[in-house]
């Protein structure tokens, strides 16, 4: 571990981003380059080679980009698409160009096709339609594992793609409508417990089955993922395919988990599921075998890490996304 190669986290101020800046820095890595979106637009592509031109950055995570959940994805999806396209992009191009040695891009388990067999494999890949919920977000993600493949293919790089599952934990985007499942439960199971409400209504049927991942195991993973060399990378890589899942590997109802949030939370009210609303893909959990392979597992199970990351919530309400 060469703690004094220069380190560019790139989304570094997202839930992920800065997950991976602080256990970088635990591990004791000295040159972490970060720049918020005020002085760096990684939309711009002019203004991303200039920033890797001016630094010999060795190695790239790709944290940053568009995110939210399924309101924000129907709502938004041109920006979804676009931006998405255009950091990845801007940012991988860059690496190539300056001849970054290595580069981690975080895609989502939404890559995978709806009725993808379960648990989803890094096979099932291409392999049927997407989710129409997220598609154009889905399709970003695709594009930019196939460019870390295609450049790898041609160029020789160490491009590679971590897949990861549905991830919570401190600084999550909370709003209750825009961002992802367990963000926008906890605040609506919160918000009832301080109003004394005597329900809280929870969208789809409950029947949707998910696997959640702490940011903590996730930023965890990624960082394990870079650490390997190349010859223990490859041991376990199939050809032409740079990406791997990160997950538990264990996945529950919704109903469950918003039982379980109701506990974490506190809440002793009714809940309600309205069956009008989407409930998106029946199920998804990833195959994780790979990893697993490569030396690396979650440890933080569910209620425990809903646990934290509501301590955390209470404790940063006044300052967060709501």
């Amino acid at each position: 571990m060469d703690v004094n190669k220069t380190i560019f986290v790139a989304g570094h101020q997202g839930m992920v981003g800065s997950t991976l800046l602080r256990q970088l820095t635990q591990k004791g890595y000295q040159n972490i380059l970060t720049r918020p979106r005020s002085s760096l637009d990684l939309a711009n592509q002019q203004a991303v080679l200039d920033f890797f031109q001016a630094y010999p950055i060795d190695e790239v995570y790709l944290a940053a980009a568009k995110v939210g959940g399924i309101v924000a994805n129907n709502t938004y999806p041109a920006e979804f698409i676009h931006t998405n396209l255009m950091i990845e992009c801007n940012v991988i191009h860059g690496a190539f160009t300056t001849g970054v040695k290595k580069l981690l891009f975080l895609g989502s388990s939404c890559i995978y096709p709806k009725f993808a067999s379960q648990p989803m494999t890094e096979s099932a890949l291409l392999t049927g339609e997407l989710e129409p919920t997220n598609e154009p977000y889905a399709i970003a993600k695709i594009a930019g594992i196939k460019l870390c493949e295609s450049y790898n293919r041609q160029y020789g790089t160490d491009f590679r793609s971590v897949m990861p599952t549905n991830l919570y934990g401190p600084n999550d985007n909370f709003h209750p409508q825009n961002s992802h499942v367990i963000p926008a439960m906890m605040q609506r199971f919160h918000q009832a417990k301080l109003d004394q409400a005597p329900e809280v209504v929870v969208w789809g049927s409950g029947q949707p089955m998910r696997e959640f991942l702490h940011v903590d195991d996730m930023a965890a993973a990624c960082i394990h993922v870079m650490e390997l060399d190349a010859q223990q990378y490859q041991q376990h890589s199939e050809p032409m395919l740079s990406h791997i899942n990160v997950g538990t590997g264990v996945d529950c109802t919704i109903r469950e988990l918003a039982e379980t949030m109701a506990r974490v939370v506190g809440y002793d009210g009714q809940i309600v599921f309205d069956t009008s609303k989407p409930d998106g893909t029946p199920r998804k959990v990833l195959d994780v075998t790979r990893l697993e392979r490569l030396g690396w597992m979650a440890s933080i199970p569910l209620e425990t890490g809903l646990a934290s990351t509501y301590q955390w919530f209470v404790e940063h309400r006044t300052a967060i996304r709501c």
